[in-house]
């Protein structure tokens, strides 16, 4: 039998389905990155914007900041704080909601909305 010219279309079969694959785990890892990162901003900034004499507004620059010096400057367009009450206790949430294009250029995005929570300190 001849096998000698076989190799140009196996390796085009197996590209067909393992460059999808090795995109969609890029696509992943991107995402993934992209809300941890999110995540540990909106925390820093619920935390900055607690302390007393503190409030949402410092709570929204730190966390523009952050995501500013991380990121990119469009990730940090949607941030909002707000003093809130958990369960009886005082808190401060920040809120960031994003979009991620698709292999980190143009296409259709995957939206994130992240949301942190630390305790206020009030006066007694």
């Amino acid at each position: 039998m001849r096998e000698r010219a076989a190799a140009v279309p196996e390796f085009v079969l197996v590209l067909l389905v393992l460059l999808p694959l090795v995109f969609g785990l890029v696509q992943l890892g991107l995402v993934l990155h992209v809300r941890t990162t999110l995540t540990a901003a909106a925390s820093e900034g619920a935390r900055s914007g607690s302390p007393l004499g503190a409030g949402p507004h410092e709570a929204e620059v730190r966390t523009r900041h952050l995501i500013q010096a991380t990121l990119a400057d469009r990730f940090a367009r949607d941030v909002s704080a707000e003093p809130v009450v958990i369960d009886g206790v005082p808190a401060m949430t920040v809120t960031v909601e994003a979009e991620v294009p698709a292999l980190g250029v143009a296409g259709p995005a995957v939206p994130l909305s992240v949301s942190a929570h630390a305790i206020r300190q009030e006066e007694p």
